[in-house]
């Protein structure tokens, strides 16, 4: 039965409107993902309006695949400009735009692009196959578990992207943790740090920080003296090569899917922790770890096959338990009810074939984004050619047009603005932005799990030491922080020294 489902779901994505719908989603995603502030849960949300008198599975086929371009298209911008299109390619800026920077630009796009198609693929198999058994242990997070994967993250991220001095990466996620904590909190809708201000009410939008903290530091490296007027050169996609590559890690994107499929099923987590979680193990299993940070080709493949597995893995508990994986997820299910399906416990008796339907999607909507991405990014690439003082001011245009489309509202570009001078303080300071954007996103899921979990054991924190999983993470975050000690790194160097 399975495979007469498969068989079926195939037939319809061949169908010539279908494959046209296709293309022209998965086209609009990957616009929507290079352009920052168009995030994927907007990309979206603005298609599930469009697609309400399409034909049901037509409306399927683009929803799925406007995700999967929207998730893809990030890391474009995030290597040829440091301007992450989405949160989810983030980390892939931190190896992606060296690259580009010594002249392959579109090298690493190829491997970016690649690894995408690799992490979304390989998440269909799990979609398919391990949907129970997943979906059973993400239910064992609770209240406490989810506060701590919060400060699991903001402790990997600040690890990974402070370049020797972890301090400074941890000091900038809490910073983004605390700011995180404006608006009104999630349990008893009680103003914080708003100061009469209703705008702040609704807390500190994502994309505006996002875009301030990354888009302003490179405009303002544009215009100073000692600045570079463009890249040095532009190189092909270099394809051989790139495969070489892809064939050379393929136990680390294996790895780095397994990552993103276990990040996306936990609801609430999102693409971006997948990407970050991937990358740090990478780089922690990598016998050259020093490399990172500075064009290592390993870690642009890492993240996006992290970022891209946690489409698969978001939508696990979608059709499984109707309860969404990420925000672009929450989107979907909402669309997914809209066009009469009722995901959950009893969708394996009520539409048999929805799941099958979504995984060949999806598997379709991998492969056309990997075409039209080798299109696009023949286009793209020519950026890293025009001088950067002609280029910048567009993209600042750019930068101001994004935050502001967010919610149509002018105090999203102040925000914006307020965001640009942090960003160019920490800068010029060395202090990592990506800590701080994560703890932007994972603050809300660590404060409002924190104040659950104290209620329900009546302010007690006996839970985060007698439960497995809080264990775990506890016993990671400790080896987190010990490791970036001194004594710590003198012990490492006294066993290479050893080894040798």
């Amino acid at each position: 039965m399975a495979f007469q489902y498969l068989g079926q779901a195939i037939l319809v994505s061949l169908q010539p409107l279908n494959l046209l719908v296709l293309v022209l989603s998965t086209a609009a995603g990957l616009i929507m993902g290079m352009l920052p502030g168009l995030s994927a849960t907007m990309a979206i949300a603005l298609l599930t309006g469009l697609t309400y008198n399409f034909p049901t599975q037509t409306a399927l086929i683009s929803l799925v695949a406007v995700y999967v371009g929207a998730i893809s298209g990030g890391c474009q911008s995030a290597i040829l400009l440091n301007i992450p299109g989405t949160p989810a390619s983030a980390a892939t800026a931190l190896d992606g735009f060296p690259m580009a920077q010594r002249g392959e630009g579109g090298y690493a796009i190829f491997l970016a692009t690649t690894a995408s198609f690799l992490g979304t693929f390989i998440s269909v198999i799990f979609v398919l196959t391990l949907t129970p058994l997943l979906t059973e242990f993400a239910l064992k997070f609770r209240s406490w578990e989810f506060f701590l994967l919060a400060i699991f993250g903001v402790v990997i991220c600040g690890s990974l992207t402070s370049q020797g001095n972890a301090l400074k990466g941890w000091i900038s996620g809490i910073l983004g943790l605390l700011v995180a904590q404006i608006g009104l909190d999630s349990l008893n809708t009680y103003p914080r740090f708003c100061y009469g201000n209703v705008n702040l009410m609704s807390t500190i939008q994502l994309i505006p920080v996002m875009i301030g903290l990354f888009g302003f530091p490179e405009i303002v490296r544009a215009f100073r003296k000692n600045s570079e007027q463009n890249v040095i050169k532009v190189n092909k996609f270099e394809m051989k090569r790139g495969f070489r590559s892809i064939g050379k890690n393929i136990l680390a994107i294996i790895r780095s899917a397994l990552i993103g499929v276990g990040v996306g099923i936990i609801p609430g987590v999102g693409e971006d922790t997948g990407g970050w979680l991937s990358y740090w193990a990478s780089k922690s299993t990598s016998k050259h770890p020093e490399t990172f940070g500075k064009g290592e080709e390993l870690g642009v493949i890492s993240t996006e096959t992290g970022n891209n597995a946690c489409i698969g893995g978001a939508i696990i508990p979608v059709l499984s338990l109707a309860v969404p994986g990420s925000a672009p997820a929450a989107v979907l299910l909402a669309a997914f009810l809209m066009h009469g399906y009722r995901p959950g416990p009893l969708l394996m008796t009520e539409s048999p074939s929805f799941v099958y339907n979504v995984c060949i999607y999806l598997a379709f909507a991998s492969f056309a984004m990997w075409l039209i991405a080798m299109l696009v990014s023949k286009l793209t690439i020519r950026i890293l050619g025009v001088q950067k003082k002609i280029l910048m001011p567009i993209i600042f245009t750019l930068c101001v047009v994004g935050s502001y489309l967010i919610n149509y509202n002018l105090f999203d570009i102040k925000v914006m603005f307020v965001f640009g001078l942090v960003g160019m303080i920490l800068s010029n300071l060395k202090f990592p932005a990506a800590p701080f954007l994560l703890g932007v996103i994972l603050g809300p899921m660590a404060d409002s799990n924190l104040r659950r979990g104290l209620n329900l054991s009546n302010g007690s924190l006996l839970p985060l030491v007698t439960q497995p999983i809080c264990i775990f993470f506890l016993a990671l975050i400790l080896i987190m922080i010990l490791s970036q000690t001194g004594l710590f790194k003198l012990f490492r160097k006294k066993n290479r020294k050893e080894a040798k």
